[in-house]
C-alpha cells in the first residue's frame, strides 16, 4: 500500500504565536525569525491583572440569571412560562454561561498543557504494561491535547513510540470522551455529583476498553504503514517562562473556542427547544428510565452526529430538565463524543475495518451497560 503522507494538525501542535500586543506584524523581528507574542506586563503585575480578571469574571458569571430573565420578560415581554418565553430565557441565560466556562477552563487548562505535551505522553506511555499503562493512558487522555482531528498523527506516534495497541485506545477513548471540556461545563451546569459519574464511568470504560482490545491481538489490523511513520507531535516545551504560559493559554483560548463556540450557539439553541417547547411526559414517555430501549436508541441516534463536548452538554442540561433518564441521557452523550461517524472515517486512514468495529462494538457495549446500570440505581 502506498505510504499515506499527512501534515500535522493544529491539535498536535504547539499553536501559532499571537501578533505582539500593540505592534506591527514586523516590528521587533528581523526578516525570517519567528514572530513572537510580548505581554506589556510581567511579574507581579501579571499576576494581579489575572486576579483581578478572575474576580470580574465571576461578578458577571453572577448576574447571568438575572440578567436572562429581565432581557427576556421585561425588555422583550415575554411571558414568564409560556414556551416562547422559557426557551429565549433559557437561551440567553445557557450562551454566555457556557461561553465563559469555557474560556475559563480553556485558558487554565492551556497552561496546564504547556507543561504536559504529546511527547511527553507517549514517553510516558511507551514501554509500560498492559494494565498499569492503560489505567495511565486513560488518566492522562483527559488532560493532554487531542480531538478528531489529531487521532490520526496521535496513534502513529504512539505506534511508532512501542505503546502497545490497547493502551492506545484507552488513551483515544478517553482523551476525547472524559476531556476538561467536559467536566467543567459538567459541573457548571449540573454539579459535581453528575460532573465526577462521567469522569468515574468515561474513565472505567476507557480502562476496560483498551484493556480488551489488547488482549485480542489486533496489531495486525493496524495498516502496514503505521508502523514505518514517524512521530508528527511536538517537542517537550522546555524553557518556557510563565509569561510563555499564559501566552500559550490566550493561544489555546483562541484556537479552541474559536473553532468550537458554533457547536456551543447550535447546542444551546437545540436545548433552548426542549427546554421551552417539548413536554415532560413526552421526554419521560421516550428517554424514561422504563423504557427499555432508549439506551440503545440513544447510542445510535449520538453515532452520525458532529459535535463536540461542549455543543452537546446543553442539550444534555436540557433533557436532564425535561425527565429524561440519567443513564440514558449518559449513553447519548458519550456516543457523540466517543463514537461519531467523523472519527471513524479520519481513524480509517490508520485502521483496517475489522479492529474499527471491534473499537465501536466494545466501546458501545461498554456504553449500554453504563446506562441501563444507572438508570437501575439512579
Amino acid at each position: 500500500m502506498e505510504e499515506l503522507k499527512l501534515k500535522p494538525c493544529a491539535c498536535s501542535q504547539k499553536p501559532k504565536p499571537l501578533e505582539p500586543l500593540g505592534m506591527s506584524p514586523d516590528s521587533g523581528a528581523a526578516a525570517g525569525e519567528p514572530k513572537k507574542t510580548v505581554l506589556p506586563i510581567t511579574g507581579n503585575a501579571l499576576w494581579a491583572v489575572m486576579g483581578a480578571g478572575l474576580v470580574l469574571w465571576y461578578i458577571i458569571y453572577s448576574m447571568l440569571l438575572p440578567f436572562s430573565k429581565y432581557t427576556a420578560f421585561d425588555l422583550f415581554g415575554l411571558t414568564q412560562g409560556s414556551h416562547l418565553g422559557e426557551a429565549v430565557q433559557f437561551f440567553i441565560y445557557d450562551t454566555p454561561k457556557v461561553l465563559m466556562l469555557l474560556v475559563l477552563v480553556v485558558f487554565g487548562i492551556g497552561i496546564v498543557r504547556s507543561y504536559v505535551t504529546v511527547e511527553w505522553t507517549r514517553k510516558v506511555l511507551a514501554g509500560k504494561r498492559e494494565s498499569y499503562g492503560n489505567v495511565l493512558a486513560a488518566l492522562l487522555g483527559v488532560v493532554t491535547p487531542f480531538c478528531s482531528c489529531s487521532a490520526v498523527p496521535l496513534f502513529i506516534g504512539f505506534v511508532a513510540g512501542e505503546v502497545p495497541l490497547g493502551v492506545t485506545f484507552s488513551f483515544l477513548i478517553s482523551a476525547p470522551m472524559v476531556n476538561e471540556v467536559a467536566l467543567v461545563l459538567l459541573y457548571g451546569l449540573m454539579g459535581w455529583k453528575v460532573a465526577a459519574l462521567y469522569f468515574v464511568t468515561g474513565i472505567s470504560i476507557a480502562i476496560v476498553a483498551g484493556w480488551v482490545i489488547g488482549r485480542l491481538g489486533m496489531e495486525k489490523y493496524v495498516e502496514g504503514w503505521v508502523k514505518l511513520a514517524c512521530a508528527q507531535s511536538n517537542g517537550p516545551q522546555t524553557g518556557m517562562t510563565m509569561e510563555d504560559r499564559v501566552v500559550f493559554g490566550m493561544e489555546s483560548v483562541r484556537d479552541i473556542v474559536g473553532k468550537v463556540w458554533i457547536y456551543v450557539v447550535l447546542g444551546i439553541g437545540a436545548g433552548a427547544a426542549i427546554h421551552g417547547y417539548v413536554p415532560e411526559d413526552m421526554m419521560v414517555s421516550i428517554m424514561g428510565k422504563d423504557v427499555w430501549w432508549a439506551v440503545p436508541a440513544s447510542v445510535l441516534l449520538g453515532i452520525p452526529m458532529y459535535t463536540n463536548a461542549a455543543g452537546i452538554i446543553p442539550i444534555v442540561d436540557a433533557l436532564l430538565g425535561k425527565g429524561a433518564a440519567l443513564g440514558t441521557v449518559l449513553a447519548f452523550m458519550m456516543s457523540v463524543i466517543a463514537l461519531s461517524f467523523p472519527e471513524m472515517v479520519i481513524l480509517r486512514k490508520v485502521l483496517k475495518p475489522r479492529l474499527i468495529a471491534v473499537f465501536a462494538g466494545v466501546v458501545g457495549c461498554g456504553i449500554l451497560i453504563v446506562g441501563y446500570l444507572f438508570n437501575m440505581i439512579i
